[in-house]
């Protein structure tokens, strides 16, 4: 099963379910038409016994083979005439109207101790446990199945119905009549042929039609691997597949040119990350080496630069290797999607700007900080969550003019930092937060440019929203907002 393809699965499952149903119908009307005939043959044996009269009918041949077999204590009550001499037109006698006896049909009678009369030449049939129930009176009338000898000595299935039946001294006995099971067994059999014939035909054609059905539905399927193939061939994450209709394959073409657009948008903000990182390392790299290739062309000549030139190129050297770090720094923390999962709980989130407002003031010697603290414990990882308020204070604490202020106030789940700088135009609000944007009066200031997007990705990450606004009075205010609760759970 599982080396076959899809389309043969689905084409192989319908034959197979429609192989169950016709046959589970033919079995069912195989056995209604049983019954049905089975109830026919009964009928027909219980309407040639069963007469008007209060006694069964015997025919010609059984009231002559009675006559025959009676006992002679029998015989001296019984009337005088012959049996041999009754009418054959069917007048009444005391057993109701005599009929002559097809060859086909068995009759015989059973007295009470077992013993059967039987027709000469007519044919013969055993006498089981039920005939002698009935021949002794413990039951009126039984049908059932067994064997009996045919007119020509064969073997031969038959129907039989007994019927209790008095003889003339009051003893009591039993007929026996048989019709052959071949009334039943000629046309199941027929039946049964007829029935395979259909079902086979059936359950070819309904294969077929299952093929045809797995090939139109599958078609789009096919499209989809095509599809697949080409991009892992050409990698061209643009392949779309046209979305028609609404069913499970237009939802699977969906989810494909979602996935597509996805990896297609991702592989584009890499090839910028990239773009724009090498843009950003190519200029502290190119100063250093420049520093570098004159203090050893300085040391290969033998020409010693002023000190104060080395002092400032060394203080250049030191300068551009910590903006590299922090560069660095930023870069692998904007990849930390990749690596493995943070540890979150719960977070004590005003002890976390504490500690950023205490490093940040470390950075801003001549500032003045105030913070107004208000308890908030969120879900999150604390040194992300650290980091992210460490930016947003550092970000403050470089556009704050000498002697400025800058206010940290966190309530109600809100935190609102507030420098008194230069603030922010309204065309640059919208690129505050993108990789590797500087603002016009930032290009001049140390720093990367990817701060703020560490900002929006943690505060992301951890279900909350980050904005900058221009603040009243000059300068910006940037509000950071996280899930929370004022007492820890």
């Amino acid at each position: 099963m599982r080396r076959l393809t899809l389309r043969g699965r689905l084409a192989l499952l319908t034959a197979a379910a429609v192989a169950f149903a016709v046959a589970a119908c033919a079995t069912a009307s195989w056995f209604l038409v049983r019954e049905a005939l089975y109830s026919e043959l009964d009928r027909q044996l219980r309407d040639r016994v069963e007469g008007p009269g209060p006694k069964p009918r015997l025919s010609l041949l059984a009231l002559d083979a009675l006559a025959d077999c009676t006992s002679e204590a029998t015989k001296r009550v019984m009337p005088k005439e012959d049996p041999k001499a009754r009418p054959r037109n069917g007048a009444g006698n005391a057993s109701g109207s005599p009929w002559p006896l097809p060859p086909e049909e068995l009759q015989q009678v059973v007295r009470e101790d077992g013993t059967r009369c039987t027709i000469p030449d007519h044919g013969v049939m055993p006498v089981t446990s039920v005939d002698k129930r009935v021949a002794r009176g413990e039951e009126k009338a039984a049908f059932h199945t067994g064997t009996g000898v045919d007119y020509t000595g064969k073997e031969i299935d038959v129907r039989t119905y007994t019927i209790a039946y008095d003889l003339w001294n009051g003893e009591r006995g039993a007929v026996m009549t048989a019709l052959p099971m071949a009334r039943v067994t000629g046309p199941l059999n027929s039946l049964a042929l007829t029935l395979t014939l259909v079902s086979v035909f059936g359950v070819g054609i309904s294969a077929a039609a299952g093929l045809l059905t797995a090939r139109a539905s599958l078609r789009p399927v096919d499209r989809l691997a095509e599809a697949v193939e080409e991009v892992a061939r050409t990698e061209d994450l643009s392949v779309r597949i046209p979305e028609r209709g609404g069913d499970e394959v237009a939802r699977l073409s969906r989810s494909f040119n979602t996935m597509t657009a996805a990896l297609e948008a991702s592989r584009e903000r890499q090839r910028a990350l990239i773009a724009d990182a090498g843009h950003e390392l190519r200029t502290p790299l190119t100063s250093m080496k420049t520093n570098i290739d004159l203090l050893i062309r300085s040391e290969e000549t033998g020409r010693a630069l002023p000190a104060e030139t080395k002092s400032g190129m060394l203080a250049s050297l030191r300068a551009q290797m910590r903006e590299l770090t922090t560069l660095v720094g930023d870069l692998l923390q904007l990849g930390s999607p990749a690596a493995p999962p943070r540890q979150t709980g719960e977070v004590a989130f005003h002890e976390v700007v504490r500690r950023a407002v205490e490093r940040a003031r470390l950075r801003g010697p001549g500032l003045t900080v105030t913070t107004r603290l208000d308890p908030w414990y969120v879900q999150g990882d604390p040194d992300t969550l650290e980091r992210a308020v460490v930016n947003l204070c550092d970000n403050a604490v470089k556009f704050s003019p000498p002697g400025g202020a800058v206010e940290v106030v966190l309530r109600g789940g809100e935190l609102t930092v507030r420098d008194r700088g230069p603030g922010i135009s309204e065309e640059d609000l919208p690129h505050v937060f993108e990789r590797f944007w500087r603002s016009p009066q930032a290009r001049s200031l140390p720093g990367s440019g990817l701060g703020l997007s560490i900002v929006a990705q943690v505060v992301q990450e951890a279900g909350g929203s980050v904005r900058l606004e221009r603040a009243p009075g000059g300068g910006t205010v940037a509000r950071l907002r996280l899930p929370g609760n004022l007492m820890p759970t």
